[in-house]
């Protein structure tokens, strides 16, 4: 079944660019593109799509005004935002809004494809490199004191990297039930609907 998406920037030629990509990749139907803030928001609010993508401008804070608004608007809608360059604080504020992936705008076609389909599947998804320097920058002390143990917030920043329960298990040297033990624990405390979402959870949190 094709991932619907719709698709919202400031660049009229770039976002007619990118749909024509999309729709020649297979497995994705672009409901529109949208370079209004406001009817993007309606699109999304009538046609419940799987993902917003979303392309961050100079004026940051107006398109992490977007993904909250979609957030609140429609919870079940997956936020995908295509960011330039490695700002790890832009990417903690990004996650704090609700998006749930990040596309370095220097990145490939296969990348974006991937990230899209991993937050249609409710996965926390961004390229590690991203995800690497925002949980480095909240471990610095910028959030409120977590509730988690050392490792417990360990499995969920990798999670939040996207990594599977296998290469996890690989990074810290541990077995694939502990693993999986820890993430339960972690998904208990946080109240989340599962590994992601506890990632998710924790990132906005400032707690990994």
């Amino acid at each position: 079944m094709a991932i619907s998406v719709i698709v919202g920037g400031s660049r009229v030629l770039f976002l007619e660019a990118l749909v024509e990509v999309l729709r020649s990749a297979g497995g994705i139907e672009v409901i529109a593109a949208e370079t209004d803030p406001q009817h993007v928001l309606s699109l999304v609010h009538r046609h419940s799509p799987d993902v917003v993508l979303l392309e961050d401008t100079p004026v940051g804070d107006d398109v992490l005004r977007l993904a909250s608004a979609v957030r609140a608007r429609v919870p079940a809608c997956g936020i995908v935002l295509m960011m330039a360059g490695n700002r790890p604080a832009a990417v903690g504020r990004a996650m704090a809004a609700g998006v749930h992936g990040i596309v370095p705008t220097d990145t490939g076609l296969p990348r974006l494809i991937a990230t899209l389909k991993g937050v249609a599947a409710g996965c926390v998804t961004m390229a590690p490199s991203l995800a690497t320097s925002a949980m480095g920058l909240g471990a610095q002390g910028a959030g409120p004191a977590t509730k988690l143990s050392t490792r417990e917030s360990q499995v969920l920043r990798l999670t939040a990297g996207g990594a599977t329960v296998k290469e996890i298990a690989a990074e810290l040297y541990l077995a694939a039930g502990t693993v999986r033990n820890v993430t339960s624990a972690s998904i208990k405390k946080l109240g989340g609907r599962n590994r992601f979402d506890a990632a998710r959870i924790a990132v906005e949190q400032g707690w990994i």
